[in-house]
């Protein structure tokens, strides 16, 4: 009897024990605040030790969702989402009622994946000495009830693809919107501001990044097996530099995201890969297509930004303006993709440029119109189409809207012209006629052959189309300077 009297709370509090460690566990980004994916089949995933099937109810419909467990106790499963709305909550429950899961204040709209290097991660408060223009005025004006939310993955660098990683949503109050990446932050406030329905932007960046670190190791050995070695990755310990080797970033920062259901990409990165031009359009063309397969997203949108300019240590060198024409020429290749130029917000005493809501907006600009309907604007920048050399004088024919180009009737900056040896000198230019068309000479070059456009390190863009946006660099000829 003394024994039972024993036995019996011994085995309820195993029970107790066993019910409490027997519980639905998921991603830290599946959180209170989560804005999920309007109109679709949302993944959603996570853990458990019980062996059960698990079930997910949702407020915005009746409909019960299962999933089973696999051997590891991981489940997934995709949930339908309606049109934008909420907030709403998530059950989730692997069977005992006091374990289950509850996600709350969710809301459906629009949710985009937003990475790169520092530029992108660069906050609306700014790094130390380098401001985002406007942020005070921003942030403070930041209320939850403006229904943007933003998600930043924890920085981490892998050897082999994890499971999970640390970052989870948060509301748009002041706090949160000063630590969140301002080029992501406006591109969502624009969006929300024009669709009037929840944005919720993902955020996975680190500083100095290249491409390749974001791009994982089944591409980098099918597609560039010879141009980088992956044995490292089979060590035991990460090796210097971790932001800028291969496959690192996309293991610890991407892989444990996927599945997760996002509408598009946008993306700010290049400065780390300069001097790779044309492996760079083969590296941003792959990784394209990688995130667009492992997301399940194949009609998935990317719209990037070209890099600003900088002097980096030679403002008269032409390493960015090849490097540009290389971002430009991965349009070519990138289906459902777009470029914001950024040729007119440079700071030569800084590589992150402070004017963050113009690169934010004009990402915005390119998937109102082309992913949301939206018309009135060209949101693409002016490139150049062909050149005419004639009595002296260049004729430029942009790739522009019918508006043309602007300003009509004062002197460009930023264009050179040269001749058959191949020393630019600095140029006058001018709109003609209120067109498509750019004049170019200078006295000092009587019979040019050659134009280009911003294609040093270091300038600052003055032709745009008749909406604000900024003609991309250019060169009219094939020289290697």
């Amino acid at each position: 009897m003394i024994m039972r009297k024993f036995f019996l709370p011994l085995v309820l509090a195993l029970i107790g024990t066993l019910q409490l460690e027997a519980k639905v566990t998921l991603p830290s980004f599946f959180s209170d605040n989560m804005v999920l994916q309007r109109n679709t089949e949302a993944a959603i995933w996570g853990w458990t030790d019980t062996g059960g099937k698990v079930t997910i109810t949702t407020t915005w419909t009746g409909v019960k969702f299962t999933a089973t467990p696999d051997a590891n106790g991981k489940w997934m499963t995709r949930i339908t989402t309606p049109e934008a709305g909420g907030p709403y909550k998530i059950f989730i429950s692997d069977g005992d009622k006091s374990e289950r899961c509850e996600l709350q204040n969710v809301l459906i709209g629009e949710v985009w994946f937003c990475s790169g290097q520092s530029n992108m991660e660069m906050p609306v408060g700014g790094y130390s000495g380098q401001p985002a223009a406007g942020a005070a005025d921003v942030i403070l004006g930041a209320r939850a009830k403006t229904p943007i939310r933003m998600c930043t993955i924890t920085r981490k660098a892998s050897l082999k693809p994890l499971q999970e990683c640390e970052g989870s949503w948060s509301e748009n109050v002041p706090e949160a919107v000063s630590n969140t990446s301002a080029t992501a932050y406006y591109f969502a406030k624009k969006l929300q501001e024009m669709l009037d329905i929840p944005v919720g932007i993902l955020i996975s960046c680190w500083g100095g990044s290249t491409i390749e670190t974001w791009i994982n190791r089944e591409t980098m050995e099918s597609k560039f097996g010879k141009e980088f070695d992956l044995a490292f990755l089979d060590g035991d310990k990460l090796i210097n530099n971790q932001f800028q080797t291969p496959c690192t970033l996309f293991n610890g920062q991407v892989a444990p995201l996927v599945p997760f259901t996002f509408k598009g990409m946008i993306w700010y990165q290049g400065e780390a890969n300069r001097g790779r031009c044309e492996q760079y359009i083969r590296l941003q063309k792959e990784y394209v297509a990688m995130m667009r397969d492992i997301f399940q997203n194949p009609d998935a949108p990317f719209y990037f930004t070209q890099i600003a300019p900088y002097p980096y240590g030679n403002p008269d060198d032409w390493t960015s303006g090849y490097f540009c024409e290389a971002q430009l020429k991965s349009l070519d290749v990138i289906p459902h993709s777009g470029m914001a130029a950024t040729v007119d917000i440079g700071e030569y005493g800084t590589i992150h440029p402070c004017r963050k809501q113009d690169v934010g907006n004009r990402l915005a600009y390119q998937a109102l119109v082309k992913d949301y309907g939206f018309t009135g604007i060209d949101p693409d920048a002016p490139t150049f189409e062909s050149a005419v050399f004639e009595n002296g004088e260049a004729v430029i024919t942009m790739k522009v809207d019918r508006r043309g180009l602007s300003p009509a009737g004062v002197n460009l900056e930023g264009f050179e012209i040269a001749g058959e040896d191949k020393v630019f000198h600095p140029a006058s230019a001018h709109v003609k006629n209120w067109n498509n068309v750019v004049i170019v000479s200078s006295p000092d070059v009587p019979e040019p052959v050659a134009v280009r456009y911003c294609f040093r390190n270091w300038g600052v863009g003055t032709m745009f189309n008749n909406y604000g946006i900024p003609a991309a660099p250019f060169r009219t000829d094939n020289w290697n300077l």
